[in-house]
């Protein structure tokens, strides 16, 4: 009986043991994150009513508050219906121009990312047919970029695009989609989205719209209400695109002058990367009181193909820019206008002018052989010799008869003729290349 007795209380002892360690452990104290409070929009536009287009502000918070903030948003439970396929009309250059705006935003606002920039696409479709954006491509993408903040897509106020360029295997890419966009190809996952942004900010419209879809870390938002539906999306397409001068490193397309078929080889293929490749150090300086003329000499290890990045790191954002090079330092003018000789010996020009919507780059083919003759300058006709005085003890042969010759008229002079009567073959004249 006591063994019993002393197993029962051994027993016990190790129940109730264990439980009062546990209910006397001391409290470890929680702190659960306490979001700081935003005061954000929150109201349902009416249909009488033109939802205002407002720059994008951002709440201070820091990104764990941000994505805590973003994530108690609940996603709208309405219908999400896709957008209508969007079809690009009007004339080749606004078309070109249409599908370089297009595949800017996507890479620069995703990166090389497919999924993202076919979002970012659909999003910039979806605002042309909105009543309250532009109705163009590039009206859309760049509204608001002549703002340092308050632009609608940040990389076109934030100097996003001197900066950084894409790789061309990336730029590529991105120019597919955003043809396919254009062409019918619509991406369902963002319906009829107008805004987005990433989960570790919080933008103060972010409240006042619905929340659709998430992909990746960016969220997607409609309008709330009667301007996020299908039937909102009623305007139609300005099939005349603006050109941006922003983008003229990367799209021919932007430049002053829409280059001719035969004349787009004007400019490589991997101009931005290029450009991105010269170092400010390098950027040459303009002609001493004159900010729009650029006289150098070409940098050594410098190739030909370089030249026009080189001349439009140098010219920037001058509406205006006259930018000549020579190899032969000896033959560098130090001021305009070149002497003939120095127009000869100039080996690149480069000239802009927005005005009259005109940009072209220029080589000297007799120094840098080129695949297109629209790339060469103009070969001027060689200086002519003064006349010999007019002998005056020497008889001149009367002429053979024939029509009388007209005063003014360039004819092509008679070839010498040896002492065997035979004509002596021609010797090739040498040309001056022009800048023109």
């Amino acid at each position: 009986m006591w063994l019993r007795l002393v197993l029962g209380i051994v027993a016990l002892a190790a129940l109730v043991v264990p439980a009062l360690l546990v209910l006397d452990a001391p409290r470890m104290p929680h702190r659960a994150r306490r979001v700081p409070p935003v005061a954000l929009a929150n109201r349902v536009v009416p249909k009488e009513e033109l939802p205002p287009v407002e720059p994008v502000a951002i709440a201070d918070l820091d990104p764990e508050d941000a994505r805590a903030f973003n994530a108690a948003i609940p996603f709208s439970t309405d219908p999400n219906p896709a957008a209508r396929p969007f079809h690009l009309v009007g004339a080749a250059d606004s078309q070109a121009r249409a599908v370089d705006c297009l595949a800017a935003a996507e890479i620069y606002e995703a990166g090389d990312d497919a999924l993202g920039e076919r979002a970012v696409a659909q999003v910039i479709l979806n605002r042309v047919r909105h009543p309250a954006f532009p109705k163009t491509v590039c009206g859309v993408v760049f509204q608001g970029s002549e703002r340092s903040t308050g632009c609608q897509f940040t990389f076109s106020c934030d100097g996003a695009l001197t900066r950084w360029s894409p790789t061309p295997v990336a730029w590529a890419r991105a120019r597919e989609i955003a043809k396919m966009a254009l062409h019918g190809t619509v991406f369902r996952p963002v319906g009829h989205a107008t805004h987005y942004h990433t989960d570790w900010v919080v933008p103060y419209w972010s409240a006042s719209l619905d929340k659709i879809v998430e992909l990746h870390t960016h969220l997607f938002f409609r309008w709330a209400g009667w301007w996020g539906t299908p039937p909102a999306f009623n305007r139609g397409y300005v099939a005349d695109e603006p050109k941006v001068a922003l983008l003229a490193k990367l799209s021919p397309a932007h430049l002053g002058e829409v280059l001719p078929a035969d004349e787009a080889s004007n400019l490589p293929a991997d101009l931005a990367t290029r450009m991105a490749a010269i170092p400010a150090s390098a950027v040459p300086a303009p002609v001493t009181g004159d900010p729009n003329v650029f006289l150098i000499v070409l940098p050594k290890g410098v190739t030909a193909e370089s030249f026009p990045a080189l001349a439009m790191k140098a010219c920037g954002e001058r509406p205006y820019c006259k930018f000549m090079a020579w190899s032969d330092p000896a033959k560098r003018p130090p001021r305009l206008p070149p002497t003939g000789e120095q127009a000869a010996a100039m080996s690149f020009s480069y000239l802009r002018d927005d005005t009259a919507k005109y940009a072209k780059a220029l080589w000297n083919c007799e120094q840098f052989a080129r695949p297109a003759l629209a790339q060469c300058m103009r070969r001027a006709l060689p200086p002519q010799p003064s006349p010999s005085p007019t002998p005056t003890a020497v008889a001149t042969p009367a002429p053979a008869a024939g029509p009388t010759l007209l005063d003014g008229v360039r004819r092509k002079a008679p070839p010498a003729q040896n002492k065997a009567g035979v004509a002596a073959p021609a010797t090739p004249a040498s040309s001056v290349p022009s800048s023109d």
